[in-house]
């Protein structure tokens, strides 16, 4: 796959001087359900690298009743390459009122994307509180990566309703938002929460929208200077916009944030999930979960200056087929492996974690 810049970004011309490549290599499944620790599932991880350099993993991890915890595991590189996993305990588990709720289709933590953020020198967790009043983006911080505080859920100025919104991660360092304010800013998705039950309808109910009322990616900013008086500002955005993504053979239904940008010479990099319709075999259809690629502007975040034409990855292994809900690849967290190398860690079919390697090529001049 060739890495150009998107002439319909409005991003500055010559970013992408010289065409490039991106190539993904799957490296095969590192976690899966056991019998006491994540049994309806181990999906949609967060990773980060801790003050020593060690690698930490905190998946979804969901048990029975559909309650969703947030595991901790320490990583541990074996001599051929190859990565071991321990158990560390949870991260979070359900306690606030707004990731509680009585009812029988499940509540909890959900889906989390940690960044650490020089700038404020914290570990920053973004996750899908799923309480009460549904889905919602919740905070918390860390010193270390392993203890984790709870800074509550995130508030928009000027928005006094609640609204479900997920897919929430941080950049990692300071930006200026649209009216000049050094901040820190997040992906998040608003979402409908009126569409059908069932899914054939609920596919019927998205189509029939234009593609710029389906639900996309919006990016919000947080003043770095609220924070820095009050690690609590962290939770109050006071702007949002949504982004407008190059047209490409993907997330016609839906696109939503995967793993936190990382800064690459070409500017701010990010691997991020779409959703197409699928037709089946039976005549019916189905949604399919893809992962690809998005590159903003590194002055100015709002600008897209690539989107991979095509999926970087689709579901293909059986993992990724069939699970809790099939034909899915989910991609949350991202670990820097070299200048142009990345691992891409991801959820299969909701049930199980799998990881591979991205690789940006420089093609011959």
């Amino acid at each position: 796959m060739r890495l150009r810049r998107s002439s319909a970004s409005g991003g500055r011309p010559g970013c992408c001087k010289r065409e490039r490549s991106l190539k993904f290599t799957r490296l095969g499944i590192i976690l899966k359900p056991g019998p006491t620790l994540g049994q309806l599932g181990m999906l949609n991880p967060a990773c980060a690298r801790l003050r020593d350099g060690t690698l930490q993993l905190y998946p979804r991890m969901v048990a029975p009743g559909n309650v969703s915890r947030i595991g901790s595991f320490r990583g541990r590189e074996r001599p051929d390459g190859s990565m071991e996993l321990e158990f560390d305990g949870f991260a979070l588990e359900p306690e606030a009122p707004y990731e509680l709720r009585d009812r029988d289709d499940g509540y909890g933590c959900e889906d989390p994307r940690v960044t650490f953020i020089a700038a404020i020198d914290r570990y920053v967790m973004a996750y899908v509180a799923f309480g009460p009043r549904g889905p919602e983006v919740a905070v918390a911080v860390s010193e270390d990566g392993l203890q984790w505080h709870r800074l509550g859920l995130m508030q928009f100025a000027g928005s006094d309703e609640p609204f479900a919104d997920k897919d929430a991660a941080f950049f990692p360092e300071p930006c200026l938002s649209p009216d000049g304010v050094e901040s820190l800013a997040f992906y998040h998705r608003p979402t409908q929460r009126a569409f059908a039950r069932d899914p054939h309808e609920a596919i019927a109910q998205i189509k029939a929208l234009p593609p710029e009322e389906r639900e996309g990616i919006a990016v919000g900013y947080v003043p770095l200077a609220s924070v820095r008086r009050d690690p609590g500002a962290l939770c109050i955005a006071t702007q949002s916009h949504r982004l407008t993504l190059p047209p490409a053979n993907w997330g016609t239904i839906k696109v939503g944030a995967g793993a936190p940008p990382v800064r690459i010479a070409e500017g701010w990099l990010s691997v991020i999930h779409g959703v197409d319709e699928l037709a089946h075999p039976s005549g019916s259809s189905l949604l399919r979960y893809v992962a690809g690629v998005i590159i903003h502007d590194v002055r100015h975040i709002e600008r897209i200056v690539y989107r991979s034409p095509e999926p970087l990855f689709v579901p293909k292994s059986g993992a990724e087929l069939h699970g809790a809900v099939g034909h899915v690849v989910f991609p949350t967290g991202i670990d820097r492996r070299g200048e142009r190398e990345f691992d891409i860690y991801y959820g299969m079919a909701d049930y199980e974690i799998g990881c591979g390697r991205l690789t940006l090529e420089t093609a011959a001049p």
